[in-house]
């Protein structure tokens, strides 16, 4: 067992947090406000966002860790950095399904308006700042009886300014992400060790007093009083299974998607930002958005998987929109976080019957040689529910232990989850101050 000197064999902490996505980094900033001793341990690199394609393939598609491949080949990818994958994120604010939560005993109000005061600037794009192509998809789509409208976005727009130009991940901070509240937490005194990943939770008559993480090569082992995975629906599942509650990591969501593209015949791409302006389909379960890619690879990559080699290096011309599914839970986790899942034939009719709609947005829009795209999935969930492996307080069957991530959302969900995230963040951190209201 290796010793990183006064770090780790330091008195305990108050609490350690596993990941650095919007649930942990909420927890370690409000702990480290009011003055409690946090660690927070973080799998990947701690680089400064530089817009880079050599930083986001580094932390976002290396194969069977950051990009993730089920059985049909279907693409799931997540960030693997201080931030998680909040730096990659398109930046889009959904409201919560307070119901849901509150199925479960979890009610998030109180914690959603708290957060909501300290991200004042979540609300649509302003007019100003919503380019020609995605406003050509929005006119379309209006004409067609769509209630195409603009997107709440996590952007600072009093940052903004006509030369931002949108990247794999934002350099100057006008996208907000995790990494600002990991930033905060840090001036307030916690600990921040990059690189080391998280393999189980030390146990002590059914209470966990720390944990066991690898570094460089080596295994070192931290304790605290309350250990909090915030390590996301793939990496707490895993953690947990190792420190033996074996029945996680099964019956999850991933949010199937795909994107259907045009080439325009004379709107080039301006600053294009994803998920610019969309429309809900509850009745369908789907979402659909407009969908600017921020790298001519990705562009091509897209275009290549589906034999559209007359699309390629086209990304200047296209239009593309994206259309995500709610899918059923199903599946399963290895131990080593890979993904076992099928897409079934319920969820591609879904894509199918939303690619058609698009296919006439786009068309109606002026577009020609218009093509889907393969499957790819986004932040999976559910492989830790409420109600089933985390009480109303997110603590898991041990005590001083708790899960606050994606991974605790009870059921199949289709949606951006980031503004839930953030207020079970906040409903973890008032409940293990003591804060909560009593009813």
């Amino acid at each position: 067992m290796g010793n990183l000197g006064s770090v780790v064999a330091r008195d305990n902490y108050d609490v350690i947090v596993v990941g650095t996505g919007p649930g942990g980094a909420t927890v370690a900033r409000d702990m480290a406000r009011k003055q409690k001793k946090v660690l927070m341990l973080e799998w990947g690199p701690g680089n400064a966002p530089n817009g880079g394609v050599v930083q986001s393939v580094m932390e976002m598609l290396i194969p069977f860790k950051s990009l993730l491949l089920t059985p049909q080949v279907l693409g799931m990818v997540r960030g693997i950095c201080t931030g998680g994958s909040s730096i990659y994120y398109y930046g889009t604010s959904y409201p919560i399904p307070f119901e849901m939560f509150k199925a479960k005993g979890v009610d998030l109000k109180e914690a959603d308006n708290e957060v909501r005061k300290e991200l004042p600037f979540i609300g649509p794009l302003k007019e100003h700042m919503i380019t020609t192509m995605a406003k050509t998809m929005r006119e379309s789509a209006q004409d067609l009886g769509y209630n195409w409208k603009p997107l709440d976005k996590y952007i600072i727009q009093d940052k903004w300014s006509p030369d931002y130009k949108w990247g794999v991940n934002d350099p100057r901070d006008i996208k907000w992400s995790s990494l600002m509240w990991v930033r905060d937490a840090l001036k307030d005194g916690a600990t921040l060790l990059n690189h080391a990943k998280v393999v189980r939770v030390l146990l002590e008559n059914k209470k966990a007093v720390g944990v066991e993480f690898k570094m460089k090569g080596t295994m070192y082992r931290a304790y605290g009083s309350t250990v909090v995975l915030a390590a996301g629906g793939i990496g707490s599942p895993c953690i947990l299974r190792a420190t033996g509650i074996k029945d996680v990591g099964n019956d999850f969501f991933f949010d199937p998607l795909i994107t259907v593209c045009g080439e325009h015949k004379y709107i080039t791409k301006e600053n294009e930002m994803p998920m610019q302006c969309g429309c809900a389909f509850p009745d369908d379960e789907y979402l659909m958005t407009d969908m600017a890619l921020p790298l001519w690879l990705h562009e091509n990559i897209f275009a290549t998987e589906v034999f559209r080699f007359d699309q390629l290096f086209k990304g200047k011309k296209t239009f593309r929109i994206m259309v995500k599914s709610k899918d059923a839970l199903g599946g399963r986790l290895t131990d080593g976080g890979q993904v076992l899942k099928i897409l079934g034939s319920k969820e591609k009719k879904k894509l199918l019957h939303g690619k058609e709609r698009a296919r006439k947005i786009l068309e109606h829009a002026g577009c020609h040689s218009i093509y889907g795209t393969y499957y790819f999935a986004a932040h999976p969930g559910g492989t830790v529910k409420l109600g089933e492996f985390v009480d109303s307080n997110l603590k898991t069957q041990f005590d001083n232990l708790y899960v606050c991530d994606c991974s605790v959302i009870p059921e199949a969900w289709g949606l951006p989850p980031v503004q839930s995230i953030l207020a079970l963040g906040r409903y973890l951190s008032k409940n293990l101050l003591g804060e909560t209201k009593k009813k």
